[in-house]
């Protein structure tokens, strides 16, 4: 009897998306609370921009939490990523505590890069962080060279390319993807496709309909999902990884997702209809979505809901005061950790 209750239980499951078969209601709650705290990180920085304790502009991620959540899940901590200028939430994903990240947005000296790499430029290499980078896809060959001292090593480590749709026509994409792949280099390419490079759509950038569809000139897989759905993402990056790791080459993965807010803090948003946004932010938002699929599967309570959306404002808050508190850089080490022999 015990056995065929087993089995029935094993058979409910083969019928739910694929995060819910493959990974714990503890590791799903530990997704959400990443998407809770990215969400409230990318927030907590634009009202710290306001009250002018930030100085420069940023670039928001939210609306794209589910892409660098499930993108993150099937990976472990050695494993690596390059980030790139909207990259708050890959940090996280990733591990980052957000206050090193708060304080080096304020310049502080407890700040990852001691304050000197600010928003654009955050790394953290003790969770295999290489950075974000203020170049449009100046961090894919970096990735690429990084994917090639693990395969020279033979460590098992895989490396996660992250990049936006604007850096799909750059060169760097074309030459990296290309020695990637003739290589059989242990990374993936995810195109973050939020429908827009600063202000120009990628009907009007890209001569092909998706950025995925360019995999097929590198003889690699081309796979799309719906970025704002993490089990999608989840999985499509599930395969990828495990690809990599068997030795059989990078995949490129196509996120379609939506950013709420504009380009950066400068960006007026004439260039998207405001019936547009609020579509997105009303129907797709990925934490809605999320939130609802775990109801539905019994996963998370209400009360579940609350307590992880309490921890991550808390954590927020807490990260904020640290990193005001927190001494700014001497002016006499202007130039530590710029120039070397």
């Amino acid at each position: 009897m015990a056995s065929a209750i087993n089995a029935k239980i094993e058979d409910d499951r083969s019928n739910l998306p694929f995060a819910f078969r493959h990974y714990s209601p503890d590791q799903l709650k530990e997704a959400l609370r990443k998407m809770y705290l990215i969400r409230r990180f990318e927030e907590g920085a634009e009202e710290s921009y306001t009250r002018g304790l930030i100085h420069g502009t940023m670039h928001l991620s939210i609306g794209q939490e589910a892409s660098a959540v499930g993108i993150s899940l099937p990976l472990n901590d050695d494993d690596m990523i390059t980030s790139t200028h909207r990259g708050h939430g890959h940090c996280i994903a990733k591990g980052a505590e957000v206050s090193k990240m708060f304080a080096e947005f304020f310049g502080k000296e407890t700040g990852y890069c001691k304050g000197r790499g600010g928003s654009m430029h955050i790394a953290d290499v003790s969770k295999g962080n290489l950075g974000a980078n203020g170049i449009v896809g100046g961090g894919i060959p970096i990735a690429v060279g990084a994917a090639l001292s693990a395969k020279k090593q033979k460590n098992g480590k895989v490396v996660i390319s992250y990049f936006g749709d604007g850096a799909n026509n750059e060169g760097a994409f074309h030459e990296a993807l290309n020695i990637a792949s003739i290589w059989k280099l242990p990374v993936v390419f995810v195109c973050e496709n939020n429908g827009y490079g600063m202000s120009t759509s990628t009907q009007r950038s890209t001569a092909v309909p998706n950025v995925a569809d360019r995999a097929a000139g590198y003889s690699m897989p081309g796979v799309i999902v719906d970025g704002n759905n993490l089990s999608d993402v989840a999985e499509a990056s599930y395969a990828a990884v495990e690809r990599a790791r068997r030795g059989e080459g990078p995949t490129l993965i196509e996120c379609k997702t939506y950013r709420h807010r504009g380009h950066s803090k400068s960006d007026r948003n004439r260039y998207r209809t405001k019936e547009e946004i609020e579509d997105w932010i009303a129907n797709r938002d990925p934490i809605d979505l999320f939130e609802t699929q775990l109801k539905e599967f019994g996963f998370v309570t209400d009360a579940d809901i609350k307590a992880i959306c309490a921890d991550a404002e808390k954590e927020i808050a807490e990260a904020i005061e640290f990193a005001r508190n927190s001494p700014s850089p001497d002016l006499n080490n202007l130039t530590r950790d710029v120039y070397t022999d």
